[in-house]
């Protein structure tokens, strides 16, 4: 299965996460150093608020050698159905 990575700001996870979720703040300006540090082979779902910073940062993923796939969740209730996991509130 997948790794689930949600890219949204601290304040909006405090809103609800995916259970099991990997949390990097795409807006944060260490964003690139922190994905980096993930497993490059492994399989993600990239999700956010609406979808365009998952998008953005599947982007920079594939840039920095990510080779697994890379899958754009798009907002929070869309993963969640997608993957079938629960929002944790």
């Amino acid at each position: 299965m997948a790794l689930i990575l949600d890219v949204r700001t601290p304040d909006e996870i405090s809103e609800g996460y995916l259970e099991g979720a990997l949390f990097v703040d795409f807006m944060a300006d260490d964003f690139q150093n922190k994905v980096v540090e993930l497993d490059k082979s492994a399989d993600y779902v990239v999700h956010c608020r609406s979808g365009n910073r998952s998008g953005q940062a599947i982007v920079i993923m594939a840039d920095l050698g990510f080779t697994g796939e890379l899958v754009n969740g798009g907002g929070l209730e869309d993963a969640a159905a997608s993957t079938g996991l629960s929002i944790v509130k």
